[in-house]
């Protein structure tokens, strides 16, 4: 299959690259007789077929000069074979190591990285997606997805009102939506990060790549503790310059509607056992609404979440089985997504962020690489995207979920 993939490539070694049991992909490494290193991907259904096939339209935009401006490797295209009734699509392999997220954010210098990084793909020049035909989104329409979300959620009798009103007051703050649309990565996670030398080394996953909030691509940082997210967003916000001063504040509201959205998923599927853990979990979170005090997303002087509790959903917030689950990760695909130990913001220093302050930061040097070869790569009209203003979900654990459910300060 290789071989007929890939012209001349002789394969001395070949080994499984998949882990768990909840992917969507079949990943094997092919090592060749010259040590070439090769992953071969087989998508498992038609969701991931979808993917895949988006993936490539994403990897043919990312032509030499864009990449030229990225500090990292993305994937590069080098062939594709029938296998049944979908296709096998072959990568070169990229170097570096992959963590969960406690592990790669919590090192302070890769903290940095990954905030370094995530800003240059926001400073990518938009017009190349257009040309691409991806999804391209306005502040407002970027606004317009959420308050649908929320009225979807509302719809279902199942979310307290104090968390409707939460959310409301967000989207009514004309100022937390004033920014300008950028290229976003649109699926982050920590399997979207390949690290070597305590530094970004490679980006996967660009299936959903898109112009729009650059806020979507930081809510998963709030699953990683106070200062190791500090670190990041502060590179970040150094390196582009404090451009969108309440960046914070959407990607709070994004980490928070990652639990409606998983309850929507359980109601649209009828899944009883989803909806009922998501219902369970909107209840404990809306206890938190009526303890604590925190600066709100918008106007307005309602109590609102502590941070703490926010990364302790987003980390274990159950994310199998959603549809169209564009993260999985290209290199280590078949993920079991485990608990992730997750740390408390200091709700005053976040705040900071979510208002508007920053920290100083410096995007390093930028570094060139190949332009992969697509001449077998789908095109953009090839492709069913959907352009909802929604992001993706990963793989999610149900057991995680359940103890993130308990009061915070709890044992587990």
């Amino acid at each position: 299959m290789a071989t007929s993939a890939v012209a001349g490539f002789d394969v001395a070694q070949a080994r499984s690259h998949s882990q768990g049991v909840h992917g969507m992909f079949d990943s094997a490494l092919l090592i060749g007789r010259d040590g070439r290193r090769l992953i071969i991907r087989v998508p498992n259904n038609q969701t991931a077929e979808t993917e895949q096939s988006a993936d490539l339209v994403a990897l043919r935009a990312l032509t030499v000069g864009n990449r030229s401006r990225l500090p990292f490797d993305v994937p590069e295209y080098v062939g594709q074979a029938p296998v049944d009734s979908t296709r096998a699509v072959v990568y070169e392999l990229l170097p570096g190591d992959s963590f969960e997220a406690d592990a790669l954010i919590r090192h302070t210098g890769v903290a940095a990285s990954i905030g370094r990084a995530i800003a240059a793909v926001h400073s990518l020049p938009t017009t190349f997606v257009g040309d691409a035909g991806l999804p391209q989104r306005t502040a407002e329409e970027c606004r317009t997805s959420t308050i649908e979300l929320i009225d979807r959620a509302d719809g279902t009798g199942l979310v307290p009102e104090a968390l409707v009103r939460r959310w409301e007051q967000a989207t009514d703050d004309d100022a937390l939506w004033q920014f300008a649309p950028t290229v976003i990565h649109g699926s982050l996670s920590s399997e979207s990060f390949l690290v070597r030398d305590d530094a970004v080394a490679g980006v996967l996953g660009w299936a959903e790549l898109a112009v729009g909030d650059p806020a979507r691509d930081l809510h998963w940082l709030l699953a990683s503790g106070e200062e190791a997210a500090r670190n990041a967003l502060t590179a970040y916000t150094g390196a582009r310059q404090g451009s969108d001063q309440r960046i914070a504040g959407r990607a709070l509201l994004y980490a928070e509607l990652e639990l409606v959205r998983w309850l929507l998923h359980g109601t649209d599927t009828r899944d009883q056992e989803i909806v009922d853990d998501a219902a369970a979990m909107l209840d404990s979170l809306v206890e938190t609404v009526h303890r604590q005090t925190m600066r709100p997303l918008g106007p307005g002087e309602e109590p609102v979440l502590e941070v703490s509790d926010v990364e302790a959903m987003l980390a274990a917030t159950p994310r199998d089985h959603i549809p169209h689950d564009s993260s999985a990760a290209l290199q280590t695909d078949s993920f079991d997504r485990s608990e992730f130990d997750t740390g408390s913001y200091e709700t005053a220093e976040f705040a900071g962020y979510a208002s508007g302050d920053s920290g100083d930061g410096d995007l390093g040097e930028f570094g060139a690489a190949e332009e992969p070869g697509h001449e077998d790569a789908p095109a953009a009209g090839d492709v069913e995207r959907r352009d909802t203003g929604e992001y993706p979900t990963d793989s999610f654990d149900r057991e995680a979920l359940r103890r993130a459910a308990q009061p915070m300060g709890e044992p587990h």
